[in-house]
């Protein structure tokens, strides 16, 4: 029990747990989005918190730390990135895939059957990144789609990607982010809003209720890396045999061919033998030894 306490007491604002509690305070939530996207926002109201969108049986489901909507009917998915996750088999990056596939999955379950396109809402995808993904600096990189042909024209489909560089710096960003992105990165206290999201997290630790649900979080991260470390030890031993079978495939190939080549040699000396020919002849003619063509010759 202890242990599990003292984890929760150590974790940071860049904890993907302490995050999202941290942004279901409304008040705090409401002012970054405010503060991020420059306008006034009347009302935000939670949509399921950490939530797994299994939009089909055998998709890929996501999860997502906090999902919003405003009073314009316009949604937000905030999201906590550490790390800067790549394909160990092909060595690339999969922050940008993923809020393609992100983006896929809100607009389908967001669009019910029998509604028309034009009812999607305006989305945001936001990333707070602890690494500067396109290495330009950036604070906030803002991604819209536009033609290539003339990027003045949009293609209006209100669908937003940000990443929040919290090392950049170049841009303009208000106080208060920049405020929050030095409170992110060394907690750092500099202004009254940081002060407020610091004494926040102070409260959510102290709430019994985040204490036990923090418990069962880290018990599921445990079961999840758990199963993640039998399915990695399967898949080795899989492929362990796998490949000794292959290698013993190989190995009989090879001793397969090295036997017949051998005794191809053999009946070119015989025939070589009953027609009188010299064993250092012989054995020039079949690269065997004379040794070798002695013991034929014997035989």
């Amino acid at each position: 029990m202890q242990k599990q306490i003292s984890n929760l007491d150590k974790l940071t604002l860049s904890n993907d747990f302490l995050f999202k509690h941290v942004m279901l305070r409304k008040r705090i939530c409401k002012h970054i989005l405010e503060e991020l996207l420059h306008t006034e926002i009347a009302d935000i109201t939670y949509l399921e918190a950490e939530q797994t969108i299994d939009v089909y049986p055998d998709s890929h489901g996501i999860r997502l730390d906090v999902r919003i909507a405003d009073t314009a009917n316009t949604h937000y998915n905030l999201e906590m990135q550490v790390k800067n996750p790549v394909n160990r088999a092909t060595g690339k990056f999969l922050l940008p895939k993923r809020t393609r596939y992100y983006q896929a999955m809100l607009d389908t379950d967001m669009l019910q059957k029998g509604q028309d396109y034009d009812e999607l809402s305006p989305t945001y995808i936001i990333f707070f990144c602890l690494f500067d993904f396109f290495q330009d600096s950036q604070r906030i990189y803002t991604f819209k789609k536009r033609c290539l042909e003339n990027m003045n024209i949009e293609l209006a489909d209100e669908a937003v990607i940000m990443f929040l560089n919290t090392l950049g710096t170049k841009g303009d960003v208000s106080p208060d982010i920049q405020s929050l992105f030095d409170y992110i990165n060394s907690n750092t206290i500099n202004s009254n809003f940081t002060r407020e999201v610091a004494d926040t997290i102070v409260e959510i630790k102290n709430d019994k209720k985040v204490r036990d649900a923090y418990m069962t979080y880290e018990m599921r991260m445990k079961d999840l890396r758990d199963e993640a470390h039998a399915e990695g030890l399967a898949e080795g031993k899989a492929q362990g045999l796998a490949e000794g079978k292959a290698e013993g495939l190989a190995e009989g190939k090879a001793e397969g061919l090295a036997e017949g080549k051998a005794k191809e040699k053999t009946a070119t000396a015989k025939r070589l033998l009953s027609m009188g020919l010299s064993v250092e002849d012989i054995a020039k003619a079949t690269s065997l030894s004379v040794e070798q063509v002695e013991t034929i010759k014997a035989e």
